[in-house]
């Protein structure tokens, strides 16, 4: 940015801009939603965080070049940034952030027949590969964030992942590249014969401007002499320091200047366009070798005989990772392959055609390492739906290690270097000694089989002896790269973080040639300057730059395990798991899903809390318009606390939030309303008819829903003419061979009393005593719109009126899951220290129904005689609070009991509706968007026959309101099936 010039200056200068965009920019310091757009893109998933001076969001080519031009005439830069998962810092700076992943997202042109499609640089890697797989092919390098990592970011970083040793990485996929020069021409780059050199040689534009220049530079005996003798040795593949001048100096290959933009990180052109080449999909059978070691420097010898039995893939997963997974929420289910307590684990991938062939290539390796005393176990998995829950573990390393606790976390660091694998042994022996001189310990995971290393060092950085430890590990590092002949950077490329040591490693003469590089494509810096050449001193600009102790930090949830709300926002690495979408599956994060904006992910929502409860000078660090901006379409569907690796909370985050807004700015009406929902629902059954009556009538009903601030295009839920708790209590009572207490949620009090009923119907005929305990509301109306203090009140008067009464043998079930997992989930963090103990043993004995039945049947307490023979298909749609909780699994079984029901499980994530979400004026659209990416459609879809089963309340609502179709209830469709 140019010195002269005044803030004001340079906001009128944007304001000529933002007229001559199509897209969005953001740049008003002084309005919200500008700001929250420039602190989400502060970081990406590096240790650095710098605030941009604009974030644009380009619609076209269009927008592209003016704003080239743009920072061109005002000295600025351009950070072009998809998925924004870089390690390095790539895509954190001061220019204009550049986000090309919500505008530039199409597949353009296949040719199965020559093996190559022609995509847009937003394309998620994963999602290309789902479109491709239909015609027998995929693109081949995967990283561990391919559900969210585009093509664009692939190219900047040369991405390859865990393997690259068959599939290759990006460089050498990458046919063809439009690219916009500095001038905005949009030239291509592509493999050039003599004739084609000559003639882009020959030409007078830019294009051919830099065709001579680079001719030129790369001609010089002397330079091609030092790049052929300071890059990397030949035989390691992954080679990615600096630019990739040492492919451009081959002789024996055709020109192609893909070859250097794979690599560049954004910093010579922006790509609008890319061909790459594809591959075959490899053979249908596999298998996963999962060797466990005691020792480290063992497995990495272990390595080298595996790469002699010429694996898909070797990859290393340490026991810090391993230990990570107990007790999460998803990656505890992942655990079955493991033996022991390994100090490593090595994942040796093999593919074949059929069964016999890959168990002897297993047996093969299998009885290698034993001949040679290496591992002491050799579990084998195979199988698509199995192998993959092992893959999950190792590309789930980056966010599991985060759950570390303390200041100490693991860094990107040395996290890139590479090394011929022969010599992994001896290198991972030189780093332990390393590290324990500096008194550090480390993660180890990833690549072994290329040769790369993910070693991250547990660094506290927010102390000055931590950054220190930072620089000087960086630093010795690069004395065992030099010394192996390695690469300091493999894969996640040179960013801010590495390039200050390219000249030691490369040579300072090949360091000279890449700055001159720079300036043959970028005189002006116009594209990301800053970054591989000519950057910032490694360890400044750090997400951390002050201590703050989040204890102090006053909470009305009980944070305690998480070591205090800001600790919790820190866990968030950046890795971008909150950005796939529902082609990949999952849940999180629906509002992500629908919209495409980075302020609408996980990681900017913690991101932003962790920036205001860092860097609030207010006496209420939540009292910012930024926070609320960025929460405001978090559906608090909690998918987050399970599928995040880190276990980033937003939602109970979002909750605490809100509380302490409301104390700075009240609380508005219509949450109100909604928290206070269950008194509306009590006086309305008082007067069913009258009640019923006004949100049936149209006129009366839009009236409601204008004063309220709900969608005109949203129905009212209708109250029952009893409650379900006095319709009990009629009830003749029956001896029973078991005791169960039913919990009467809000819901299912007032507006569902008919799936009540038929609960109760359902228990109490397959022999169940069923009684409602004396309780209250679950709170949930509460907790969604933040009323934290009084959900505190709710929870401790249930679990004092349940405590002494739920026990193991009578335990307490609940019918709709927002409310009953309730109990399970918020109570215990809730309720003061006196009652912990209580909360928890009552958790402890909470089940939702689906839940309790089919225990019953595996205990052999219910029989398959009792339900009727009779076919029928149902098409299962999971509440998002059971798929947070691993409990959809139990709905599909039991609705699959009866002998011939078929259940087939909708791969949708969360309806839309979530709760009040849906109903709200200006959520309504986004709403419908998230449940017509998969839920909506897939309802219509099915014929009348099938049976759409859905637990939750606010799902139903939404299948009725977007198909017109019932769905159903579980217990609903159980008892039907049940033989009077």
């Amino acid at each position: 940015m140019s010195n002269y010039k005044t803030n004001v200056q340079i906001i009128q200068e944007l304001n000529r801009l933002s007229s001559l965009l199509m897209g969005e920019l953001f740049y008003l310091p002084e309005n919200p939603q500008h700001q929250t757009m420039r602190l989400a893109y502060a970081t990406d998933a590096s240790v650095y965080q710098e605030v941009p001076l604009a974030v644009a969001i380009p619609q076209g080519k269009e927008d592209l070049k003016n704003l080239i031009l743009f920072a061109g005439e005002q000295r600025l830069t351009l950070i072009p940034r998809t998925a924004g998962t870089s390690l390095a810092g790539q895509v954190v700076g001061s220019g204009i952030v550049v986000d090309v992943s919500h505008c530039f997202n199409q597949i353009l042109e296949l040719n199965v027949s020559e093996r190559w499609v022609r995509v847009q640089p937003g394309v998620i890697r994963d999602d290309l590969n789902n479109y491709l797989r239909a015609h027998g092919l995929m693109f081949g390098p995967e990283t561990s964030t391919a559900s969210r990592a585009m093509i664009g970011g692939m190219i900047g970083n040369n991405s390859s992942g865990l393997h690259s040793i068959v599939w290759g990485d990006t460089r050498k996929c990458l046919l063809e590249a439009k690219v916009l020069l500095d001038d905005t021409s949009e030239v291509v780059f592509e493999a050039l014969d003599g004739a084609a050199l000559f003639e882009k040689l020959a030409s007078q534009t830019r294009e051919g401007e830099i065709y001579r220049k680079l001719n030129a530079l790369l001609s010089l005996p002397e330079n091609k002499e030092a790049i052929v003798s300071g890059y990397p040795k030949k035989t390691l593949t992954r080679r990615n320091t600096g630019y990739a001048l040492d492919f451009l100096v081959d002789d024996e290959k055709s020109f192609n200047l893909c070859e250097l933009l794979a690599g560049s990180e954004g910093t010579i052109g922006i790509v609008t366009e890319a061909k790459l080449r594809l591959m075959p999909l490899p053979p249908k059978e596999i298998g996963l070798l999962c060797v466990h070691f005691a020792d480290m420097v063992e497995c990495m010898e272990g390595n080298i005989v595996a790469l002699s039995h010429h694996p898909e893939a070797s990859e290393l997963v340490d026991k810090y990772i391993l230990d990570f997974t107990v007790g999460h929420p998803t990656y505890q289910y992942n655990r079955f392959f493991i033996e022991g307590d390994p100090q490593a684990l090595l994942i040796i991938e093999f593919r074949a055609d059929d069964e016999a062939t890959l168990y002897r290539k297993a047996d093969a390796l299998k009885k290698d390492l034993v001949d040679k005393g290496l591992g002491y176990a050799y579990p084998f998995v195979v199988g698509v739906q199995e192998t993959n829950l092992v893959w999950d573990v190792r590309k789930a390393g980056l966010g599991l290690i985060r759950n570390l606790p303390g200041d100490e976390q693991p860094v990107n660091l040395i996290e890139d270097c590479a090394v011929s694998p022969e010599d992994l042994p001896a290198y991972v022996k030189d780093i332990q000694v390393l590290l324990e001189e500096e008194n550090v310990h480390a993660s180890y995971y990833a690549h072994a089989g290329a040769g790369e290393l993910h070693i991250e060092p547990f660094i506290n950085l927010k102390t000055t002896q931590g950054r220190h430890k930072f620089r000087s590990i960086l630093e010795r590092t690069t004395d065992l790269v030099l010394k192996y002949n390695g690469s300091l950077s493999g894969e996640h490329g040179d960013g801010r973080l590495r390039g200050e040591f390219i000249g030691k490693v490369l040579g300072e003469q090949v360091y000279q040639l890449l700055q001159e590089t720079k300036a043959i494509f970028d005189p002006r810096g116009v594209f990301n300057a800053n970054k591989i050449v000519n950057t910032p001193p490694m360890d400044t600009s750090l997400r951390y730059d002050k201590v703050v102790d989040g204890k102090q930090i006053k909470t009305y949830f009980d944070f305690t395990k998480d070591e205090g709300i800001l600790r919790l926002a820190e866990k968030c690495s950046g890795s971008g798991d909150c950005r796939k979408t529902e082609i990949t599956g999952g849940t999180m994060c629906p509002s992500f899903m629908a919209t495409r904006n980075e302020k609408d992910t996980t990681r900017a929502r913690a991101n932003m809390l962790r920036q205001f409860l860092t860097n609030s000078t207010k006496a209420n660090r939540f009292d910012h318009e930024e926070i609320k901006e960025v929460m405001d379409l978090c559906l608090s569907c909690k998918a987050c606390k399970s599928e995040c690796p880190s276990r980033v909370d937003v939602a109970k985050m979002k909750a605490e939030f809100l509380q302490h807004y409301y104390h700075a700015h009240g609380v508005p009406f219509r949450s109100s309303v909604i928290a206070n929902f269950t008194k509306s629902q009590r006086l309305g059954s008082y007067v069913a008819p009258l009640y019923n009556l006004i949100v049936k009538t149209p006129v009366l009903a839009n009236m409601v829903k204008s004063v309220v601030g709900f969608a005109p295009k949203r129905s009212l839920p209708t109250v029952n003419f009893t409650t379900l708790s006095k319709w009990v209590r009629k009830q003749p009572v029956k001896s029973h061979k078991r005791k169960v207490y039913l919990f009467s949620d809000e819901f299912t009090e007032y507006n569902d009393t008919a799936i009540g009923i038929t609960a109760y119907k359902l228990l109490t005929s397959l022999g169940y005593e069923v009684i409602i305990p004396k309780h209250v509301e679950s709170g949930r109306t509460y907790l969604s719109k933040g009323f934290v203090k009084e959900a505190k009140k709710i929870a401790e008067r249930n679990v004092e009126l349940l405590k002494d009464l739920i026990t193991e043998e009578a335990p307490l079930l609940g019918i709709e899951p927002s409310a009953i997992i309730t109990f399970r989930d918020e109570y215990v963090e809730l309720v003061g220290p006196h009652m912990y103990e209580a909360a928890r043993k009552l958790a402890d004995r909470t089940w939702m129904i689906d839940e309790f039945l089919v225990r019953e049947i595996d205990a052999g307490r219910i029989h398959q005689e009792q339900f009727t023979k009779v076919a029928k298909k149902v098409k299962l749609h999971g509440h998002c609070y059971q798929k947070a909780f691993h409990l959809v699994g139990y709905t599909e079984r039991l609705l699959s009991f009866p002998q011939n029901y078929g259940v087939e499980i909708i791969p949708s994530g969360c309806c839309g509706m979530a709760g009040s979400f849906g109903y709200e004026e200006e959520h309504y659209e986004v709403s419908m968007k998230v449940g017509e990416l998969v839920l909506l459609p897939t309802v219509r879809a099915t014929d009348e026959d099938t049976l759409i089963a859905a637990a939750g309340t606010s799902c139903r609502h939404q299948i009725k309101d977007g198909t017109g179709r019932r769905s159903y209830h579980p217990v609903e469709i159980l008892y039907d099936a049940l033989i009077q």
